[in-house]
């Protein structure tokens, strides 16, 4: 089925992300933690290191076995119907335009983002011990974020078969590059054709990418450590882990909203 031109637009500004540096978010961030980062690298034992990069990992690594995760598709049908769109399923609202899926996805952004905030902040002032806490929680709601986002478009993002998908869009929350950004987009390619022919979805089938989807808990991990360990350093653990945790979930959801997007416009291109 052939795009209207709104979807042409869309399309042009995914491919625009696609190849753009680092998000302002991303970009701001990254200036804030230099001072943090020297400091982390003053007072963090290699051991306590370790164990937050392992937590990550581990937790990341869970994804394999989650049968069910955490959002609710009724609560997505709810907000639908409330905005107008007539919805009795979520593979329902694939039907609807773009543009308002567009405006319902947006809407699970700031709620999201500020219970990532308090969360890190709440953790952050009990510097290292609560660190291993706090990483549960952070993924959790960035996983249910990812979720949301995908069912507003009409795709059930439900089970360990999506944990590709997953691990690719977490892939470019926490490192905004543009080669993370394109095996996201990849990685929704075959996503949308599985939907689109009704087909189960089983991630990307290269021993190329099996063997990298193999590490990029590894590589997640080794970018959000170091942020982490920011709530550490004595006087700054609470705003560190406010504005970390805020960053990776808004670079989460801006990552997941152009992910969907494109999942849509594929799926809707094979139809």
């Amino acid at each position: 089925m052939r795009l209207n031109d709104t979807e042409k637009d869309i399309r042009r500004e995914i491919e625009s992300w696609q190849h753009a540096d680092s998000s302002m978010v991303g970009q701001a961030m990254n200036w804030a933690m230099r001072p943090v980062d020297w400091a982390v690298d003053q007072v963090a034992p290699p051991e306590l290191v370790d164990r937050v990069s392992d937590g990550i990992q581990q937790f990341l690594s869970t994804l394999n076995d989650a049968s069910e995760w955490t959002y609710d598709s009724d609560d997505i049908i709810e907000l639908a119907r409330e905005k107008g769109l007539p919805a009795e399923t979520v593979g329902d609202l694939r039907s609807q335009p773009i543009d308002d899926l567009d405006e319902l996805a947006r809407s699970h952004f700031q709620q999201n983002t500020i219970l990532a905030a308090l969360g890190g902040g709440g953790t952050g002032m009990g510097g290292a011990a609560l660190i291993a806490a706090d990483i549960p929680l952070l993924f959790t709601i960035n996983l249910r974020l990812i979720q949301q986002i995908g069912a507003c478009y009409g795709f059930p993002l439900r089970g360990p078969m999506f944990r590709p998908l997953v691990l690719s869009i977490f892939n470019v929350a926490a490192s905004g590059g543009r080669e993370a950004r394109n095996e996201a987009l990849r990685e929704v390619s075959v996503a949308a054709a599985a939907f689109a022919n009704n087909l189960e979805y089983k991630g990307r089938t290269s021993g190329t990418f099996r063997d990298q989807n193999r590490h990029i808990p590894r590589e997640i991990a080794k970018t959000l450590a170091g942020r982490k360990l920011g709530q550490t350093v004595p006087l700054a653990g609470a705003a560190v882990g406010a504005g970390v945790n805020y960053w990776f979930t808004s670079e989460t959801a801006d990552a997941a909203f152009m992910c969907c997007r494109a999942m849509y416009l594929d799926w809707k291109e094979r139809l």
